[in-house]
């Protein structure tokens, strides 16, 4: 308990980020789709006069109205986790599918660690010793709170992450072109200022806040249930089974609140200019007024796709490491 805690969340956490860093890049990616479908305003009416050979003074001049239509931007393409995936593959390359993996490994790192470990520790202080049980509102509670540390904690890399994953979806002459976590954290305190690496960290913590809650409190109220109604025993089929169902409840949860924390993150201020979003609630009302509510769970199947394996990963790994250290 304490320290080992934070370890071994630390270990899994990094080991089921890494492994699952493609399928959470697609779902970024998906995220962003159809944000820029906002057609260009209309140019203004043009007047055209004919050129004359030879002018009278007195001769009327005519005039020509043409009206030049608004130029539209060609749709964008859409398409499933499967189509994006092979699109990435073939205009980018393979190594694009692990683009921003390093602020992955620096997210987990800070954010996971802290999460998993917070979590361990209030659980060890809040389980009734006489009893031996947790129940559901404190475990509730206790992610709730490891969450919101974690994500202020990981704030940083998270924001370097998003933008590394969605980077290639740039024209070329757009893009930001990290060369690392590191380049990225250090030039968006040069270029935006230090307070740019908390962009969207209120998001970043109400989704930590749902995912954390979701995740670890229904992984233990899962496992308990199998155990107790003595569906399987204490091994590798309850660990998957208990962390795939997690995994869903906190894809379910956490999706709108990520959707809309992706879009924040990624969006470009240029100087002198408003941003795109003045803030999270802003960004939710554009995204449903101009995509439809449906919106909000744009990336849903790669984000259950990630989701199941990563909790899967994470949580079988986790046990795993706890055998593990448990000889030490």
């Amino acid at each position: 308990m304490g320290l080992k805690g934070f370890v071994e969340g630390g270990i899994a956490s990094i080991v089921a980020g890494c492994s699952t860093h493609p399928l959470d890049l697609i779902k970024v990616r998906m995220q962003l789709q159809g944000e820029k479908l906002h057609a260009p305003n209309p140019q203004p009416v043009q007047s055209l006069r004919p050129a004359l050979a030879f002018h009278h003074p007195s001769a009327t001049v005519p005039t020509t109205t043409l009206h030049v239509p608004p130029q539209v931007a060609p749709p964008l393409r859409l398409g499933g986790p499967i189509s994006v995936g092979v699109r990435i593959f073939q205009t980018e390359g393979v190594a694009a599918l692990f683009s921003g993996v390093s602020a992955t490994v620096l997210r987990q790192t800070l954010y996971s660690t802290t999460r998993m470990g917070l979590y361990d520790v209030l659980k060890h202080k809040w389980t009734d010793p006489d009893s031996d049980q947790f129940p559901l509102l404190r475990k509730i509670s206790a992610g709730l709170i490891a969450g919101a540390v974690g994500a202020a904690v990981g704030n940083p890399a998270d924001v370097a992450m998003v933008r590394m994953q969605a980077d290639g979806r740039l024209p070329a002459a757009q893009r930001r072109n990290y060369a690392s976590v590191v380049d990225a954290i250090t030039r968006m305190s040069k270029q935006e200022g230090v307070a740019s690496l908390w962009r969207g960290s209120a998001l970043t913590v109400n989704r930590a806040m749902i995912v954390t809650a979701s995740q670890l409190a229904s992984y233990d109220q899962f496992k308990e249930m199998i155990l107790e109604k003595q569906v399987m025993n204490d091994g590798l089929g309850t660990h998957v089974t208990a962390s795939f169902a997690a995994g869903f409840v906190a894809a379910v949860a956490s999706n709108p609140v990520d959707v809309i924390k992706t879009r924040v993150m990624n969006m470009k201020v240029e100087p002198g200019a408003a941003p795109p979003y003045s803030g999270a609630v802003d960004c939710a009302i554009k995204t449903i007024r101009v995509e439809g509510p449906m919106a909000l769970y744009k990336g849903f199947i790669p984000t259950v796709c990630r989701q199941g394996p990563f909790t899967v990963v994470l949580f079988v790994t986790l046990e795993q490491v706890r055998k593990i250290l448990k000889e030490f």
